[in-house]
């Protein structure tokens, strides 16, 4: 029958504009005199399938991108799909195409996480547009596939320049030089574009240099110069800001228009029921909303909805939550994890320890464990779980706190658990704090309680429940281990025997965290954003430059490093050598212990507009036996973007005739030097 846009000029042909208005809706009606089935565009898939029952449960994307680790990230995809398929397969045959039942999953999310406050940046894959665009594009292949028809359509989100604050993001302007654009904001968004063939684009709520994201020239200039070949969707219910907040506009009609003619095809939301009287009016043409529909119907072909036979349909249901995709969820839960301190405590010595005491509100918490745009898995272990399945002796538990607040019982006088907590502890040989934050507080607008700040954080630390009960136990002078969950930056403010950042690491967490705890298997998660030492001296939340901001433009205020991680090998970096387009790594474990690592290659150039940058260009995760020797290469093409640079005006070239990279386990920095213990190979080249 032709190719797919042939096929959807067809059915478009046949629509009357009446019918080709209904398909712009989310939650697009069927029309049955075509045979043309409804559908509804919305479904979820971060880490995972969400929202939509039962599926394999992931480390969220931000512990996703801990793992530096493109083919796992890519295998993720793979299975999110796989699961979107068996389960859209099933339903369609029972009639049912509700919400989050569909083929278009709207992920990755591959905005810069860019301030530690925004809730929102744990379904990010950090604050480093390479390491973004790297794990976004192996995210995309992954959903999409490379077949005849498309597994699922990824959708890349939110174009652009958005993160936070959530409570300002429906009438936000977020103004960003030119220079930050192409070094930061969109980079990510061109690759996913121009490399990963992504099929969809999601517009932002906010405004960007006074332009609303979902109508805005620029962005559309964007994508058209980037060869974008998808269809573009509004965020849920961003078009009614228009009017509502940003006051671009003043009726839903005209708040419509503006969106349709600018070329935003599908409306998350219900604005476009006014796109009728927009066109009696005179508002839109109907050749805008011919393309857009056009720009609809080829995505729907592309995924072999109008075939007669279901393509995908050899994927059983029996696939959802198989114990292989499980095995997968483990496997990135325990790379995900990043031990930023140990005195030599860990891995645990059983016998040392008969009992040790579990202490605190995310020792049984499955919501720790989902982070947000989730699933349900079938089965969760939780960080006692865990830690009570794999240690032979005695294990105490106690709450500890509340996640937040200063007492569990409304009944009972603040700080009711702590004496639990205490005596758990003075009881034990071993104390494992499980801290942190949870998506009921750290998350999107509207989805948490945390009504204070709209799921942003206010502040950098632990909530102050938390903090009184961590000091609390450290005065005890018992060894004290410390693992926070959360999807962001945290600050402890104490120096614990070991201190482990879990994320939020999916249904295997605690399996995940025992196994490291016990040393079964080497923690090797690296930073991808970077730790803070106070949240006084960031950038104010609204200020979008990014000056002050990341570990690339700056290198005051640093806690932990982005890059930075520990693990118990001793990766060394012997020697380094640039040839053919590659950076070749020669690299030894020089410890006892087998040990999973990644080697992080960071490059400077000497242009005056190359301000002294340092940026990461590349990375590759090792696996090396106790005094195991590699070489591995690591890809970096001299027609590649780390080669270039933008100067104030945005326009990107190559301004450097002489490069230095820095190649080892963690950035060249004196503070990832002296946490890690480790130097990094300098190496010079020019062209």
């Amino acid at each position: 029958m032709g190719s797919a846009e042939e096929k959807a000029k067809m059915i478009c042909s046949l629509m009357t504009l009446e019918e080709m208005v209904s398909q712009l809706r989310y939650d697009a009606p069927a029309i049955e005199r075509l045979g043309i089935p409804s559908y509804n565009w919305w479904n979820e898939g971060l880490h995972g399938l969400a929202r939509n029952g039962i599926s394999t449960v992931f480390p969220q994307s931000i512990g996703l991108a801990a793992m530096f680790d493109e083919k796992a990230v890519k295998r993720v995809a793979e299975i999110t799909a796989t699961e979107a398929r068996a389960k859209y397969k099933e339903y369609k045959a029972l009639g049912d195409t509700d919400i989050y039942k569909g083929l278009t999953i709207w992920a990755p999310n591959v905005n810069i996480f860019r301030d530690p406050r925004w809730g929102r940046g744990q379904e990010t894959y950090g604050e480093d547009p390479y390491l973004t665009s790297r794990l976004g594009v192996a995210y995309v292949q992954g959903l999409q596939g490379d077949g005849e028809f498309l597994q699922t359509a990824a959708c890349a989100k939110h174009f652009a320049v958005h993160s936070g604050p959530e409570k300002l993001r429906h009438e936000f302007d977020a103004r960003a030089s030119e220079y930050d654009l192409e070094m930061t904001y969109l980079p990510a968004f061109e690759a996913l574009v121009k490399e990963g063939k992504v099929e969809g684009v999601m517009g932002a709520y906010n405004r960007v240099n006074g332009e609303v994201a979902c109508a805005s020239e620029y962005l559309m200039g964007k994508l058209e110069e980037w060869g974008f070949d998808g269809y573009f969707t509004s965020d849920c219910w961003a078009i009614q800001d228009f009017h509502e907040h940003h006051h671009v506009t003043e009726t839903p009609a005209q708040s419509a228009a503006m969106a349709v003619n600018a070329g935003c095809d599908l409306n998350c939301g219900c604005s476009y029921q006014h796109l009728l009287p927009a066109i009696a009016n005179g508002l839109v043409k109907e050749g805008a909303i011919e393309k857009a529909c056009y720009h609809l119907m080829r995505t729907r072909v592309r995924l072999g909805c109008f075939e007669e036979k279901e393509p995908f349909d050899r994927i059983p249901y029996t696939c959802v939550s198989s114990e292989a995709h499980k095995k997968l969820s483990l496997e990135c839960a325990r790379r995900s994890m990043v031990l930023l301190e140990n005195n030599g405590i860990l891995p645990l010595d059983e016998k040392s320890y008969k009992t040790i005491a579990v202490i605190g509100p995310n020792a049984t918490s499955l919501e720790c464990l989902n982070g947000n745009y989730n699933g349900t898995a079938d089965k969760y272990v939780t960080f006692l779980d865990g830690i009570r399945d794999r240690f032979k002796g005695r294990v105490l538990y106690s709450v500890g706190s509340h996640l937040y607040k200063d007492r569990w019982s409304v009944l009972a006088k603040p700080g009711d658990t702590y004496a639990e907590a205490i005596v758990c502890a003075k009881n034990s040989d071993l104390v494992i704090l499980c801290l942190g934050l949870d998506p009921t507080i750290e998350g999107e607008e509207g989805d948490t309680g945390n009504e204070f700040s709209s799921g942003d954080k206010e502040c950098l630390k632990l909530p102050e429940s938390q903090r009184h009960l961590l000091s609390k136990v450290m005065v005890l002078g018992k060894p004290v281990v410390v693992v926070v969950a959360a999807g962001s930056a945290i600050n402890t403010l104490c120096h614990p025997d070991a201190l482990i950042h879990a994320w939020y690491p999916g249904s295997e967490g605690g399996t995940a965290l025992a196994e490291i705890l016990f040393g079964d298997v080497s923690p090797s998660g690296k930073l991808p954003v970077t730790f803070y030492e106070n949240d006084e001296d960031l950038p104010d939340f609204t200020d979008y430059s990014m000056q002050g901001r990341t570990y690339r433009y700056t290198r005051d205020n640093i806690l932990y490093p982005f890059g930075y991680g520990l693990t118990y090998g001793k990766v060394v970096v012997e020697s380094a050598s640039y040839e053919d387009d590659r950076v070749i790594v020669k690299v030894k474990n020089a410890g006892t212990i087998k040990t999973e690592d990644v080697i992080e290659v960071y490059i400077k150039g000497n242009a005056p507009e190359e301000k002294e940058i340092l940026r990461l260009c590349g990375f590759k995760r090792i696996k090396l036996s106790a005094g195991e020797s590699k070489e591995y290469s690591i890809p970096l093409p001299k027609d590649s973007k780390a080669f270039t640079c933008c100067n104030a005006s945005g326009k990107r070239a190559r301004y450097s005739d002489r490069f230095t990279l820095y190649v080892g386990t963690h950035q060249p920095d004196h503070i990832s030097t002296r946490l890690s213990n480790s130097q990094t190979v300098k190496l010079e080249i020019s062209f």
